[in-house]
């Protein structure tokens, strides 16, 4: 699948097939979210990947709106170093996660982690030292569901020449 393709056709899938993901897709996945654009690159990111049921299950009983972790057979975590653009660049790295797992045809579904009161918790659970900071949490597996585009403003509402 080409990128153009994967932006166009992704979508938030919160049902997943317990089918696992080969290991080295996830790692791939990984690959292209620490070649994400950073800010004078400083890649502040780390990245920790959950496949143990128990974890998934802790981190969705943890993360408001993320229960269907504990049905993905991969959790992958991202926090970055509270660096001055951390939230840019952690952001950044997860959507080339998002982007990858489409183009690996599989789905995916971000969980907000910035500055949400659970973020403390998500990293005591994950052993992640106090000077991180959570960006998000991204399910990935199989999609057991396809979702229709949700409604997008037209492009002519939104695209602006020269002055807004």
């Amino acid at each position: 699948m080409n990128a153009l393709e994967a932006m166009k056709t992704r979508r938030s899938v919160r049902t997943y097939e317990s089918k696992l993901v080969p290991a080295a897709i996830v790692e791939d996945i990984v690959d292209c979210a620490r070649l994400a654009a950073t800010a004078r690159n400083v890649q502040p990111w780390e990245f920790v990947v959950v496949t143990n049921a128990e974890t998934r299950r802790a981190i969705a009983g943890i993360a408001v709106k993320g229960q269907f972790i504990a049905d993905a057979p991969v959790c992958l975590v991202v926090f970055c170093r509270d660096t001055k653009y951390y939230l840019e660049d952690g952001s950044a790295a997860i959507q080339n996660i998002l982007l990858a797992a489409r183009a690996h045809g599989l789905g995916s579904c971000w969980v907000a982690g910035d500055k949400k009161p659970y973020a403390p918790q998500i990293a005591h659970l994950l052993g992640v030292p106090a000077e991180f900071k959570l960006i998000g949490l991204v399910a990935i597996g199989h999609a057991a569901e396809s979702p229709s585009m949700p409604p997008k403003r037209p492009l002519a509402e939104v695209l602006h020449r020269e002055k807004f």
